[in-house]
């Protein structure tokens, strides 16, 4: 039974990564409703769906990995997804921009102390060779909880209205943070990694720091997963909007295309990309990255042929195309972000490159799309998203793409620095 449990932890997360993005994203397919009751413009939009929720959840990413590197994780992640639940249900009650956005705040707040421990918790349940398996099997949630998240939504939306619809999905998460705490084990830290037990210790925060700084594929692959963070967020932000705006068709019929489209793409691929990563990386570890590079030029592709579309159901098929790609790097992504990290310094590692993530992926992605529709709608009208939209996407792919390759460039120094110092070790 010992052999199975981490299997179960596995789960734990996953549902709590559902849960996570559920309440993350649920703004998207609310958002027209709630623009049209406050009156706001697509800039306020991004601000809300973006800088609100970034801002805090970047500020306290890192003072809370630093408690997860040397704290219990597994109650700071079940802490992390009540309180977050909280404010997604207070998100309901706000009387306007302003009240809004500080309820937004809160679920940053709260959020911020979900990754960090739990990528951390992943990497001490299973070893490294497994990792991106994992990471994928992880990345499931994600998928699922924007699938769901957006399928219940648009229903609940429909029938309940915005600010009911926050209330009922808040309560969930409280149940499951609850359930956490009373059946999650905390495993003992650095166990399934190579090394001495000095580097299974917390290191101090200046060496902390120090290492980081000097960690050249920690500090490339986190601005590749910044860049495609970007896309997932202006993608999972602004589809339904343009839906709704592009096509006649009612609230909950949006929330089920995209959710259900989210679902049948996003739980094969990342499960086939951790494998197919794994399998890869055992000829040559380089393809952690490589794959990613090339899973990121697609995807800006497959998505200008989706926002250009004038019918519905190119719109869809495109997307699925583009979601179902997106998908597939995020494991590898994930399991060179954890090999990169001493098992001391995980938390930390992660707290930083999420921060990235916040502040140029969740933060800035949503808000510069929403500033592009603005300055583009006297010319383009209601096509002025679908542009702003491309136009964020393709350049944040070049980008990622060039930091991909980066950092496989890093990842060949490093390899052949360890074979120079096997051939050392031979020799004498």
């Amino acid at each position: 039974m010992r052999k199975y449990y981490r299997y179960y932890v596995l789960i734990m997360v996953t549902l709590v990564s559902m849960i996570n993005i559920a309440d993350r994203l649920i703004m998207s397919i609310l958002m027209e409703d709630i623009k049209a009751d406050f009156q706001l413009s697509d800039t306020q939009v991004g601000l809300l769906v973006g800088l609100a929720f970034a801002l805090f959840y970047a500020l306290m990413s890192f003072p809370i990995a630093r408690w997860a590197d040397i704290g219990n994780r597994k109650n700071i992640l079940s802490l992390a997804v009540i309180l977050w639940s909280g404010m997604t249900a207070l998100c309901g009650a706000a009387a306007g921009f302003y009240s809004l956005f500080l309820a937004r705040l809160g679920v940053g707040v709260g959020e911020a102390g979900g990754s960090p421990p739990t990528y951390s918790l992943i990497a001490d349940y299973f070893k490294p060779s497994e990792r991106a398996r994992a990471m994928g099997v992880y990345m499931v949630g994600a998928a699922l909880g924007t699938g769901g998240g957006l399928i219940i939504g648009g229903i609940l939306g429909e029938m309940l209205g915005w600010r009911k619809t926050f209330l009922v999905l808040g309560i969930p998460g409280i149940l499951l943070g609850v359930l956490f705490f009373f059946s999650v084990k905390e495993p003992q830290r650095g166990r399934l990694d190579a090394g001495g037990e000095k580097d299974k210790q917390a290191q101090a925060i200046k060496k902390t720091l120090k290492s980081l700084a000097a960690n050249s594929i920690f500090i490339r692959i986190s601005m590749s997963f910044a860049m495609l963070t970007m896309i997932g967020y202006a993608m999972a932000f602004w589809l339904a909007p343009i839906m709704l705006r592009n096509f006649d068709i009612p609230l909950s019929k949006v929330g089920l295309y995209l959710g259900l489209t989210y679902i049948a793409a996003g739980i094969p691929a990342p499960l086939i990309g951790g494998y197919f990563t794994d399998y890869m990386a055992k000829r040559d570890a380089r393809w952690r990255a490589w794959i990613p590079a090339i899973a990121i030029i697609i995807v800006a592709v497959a998505l200008w042929f989706c926002v250009m579309a004038s019918s519905f159901e190119v719109f869809i098929s495109c997307f699925v195309v583009a979601y179902f790609v997106f998908m597939i790097p995020q494991g590898a992504t994930l399991s060179v972000l954890q090999s990169s990290l001493g098992a001391g310094e995980r938390a930390v590692g992660s707290s930083f490159a999420l921060m990235i993530n916040s502040l140029m992926g969740a933060a800035l992605g949503p808000l510069l799309v929403g500033i592009l529709s603005d300055s583009l709608s006297a010319e383009y009208g209601v096509k002025s998203l679908n542009y702003a939209l491309i136009w964020v996407c393709i350049g944040a792919s070049i980008i990622g793409c060039f930091y991909y390759l980066w950092t496989a460039q890093a990842m060949s120094a490093e390899l052949e620095e360890d074979i120079d110092l096997q051939d050392a070790l031979e020799e004498k």
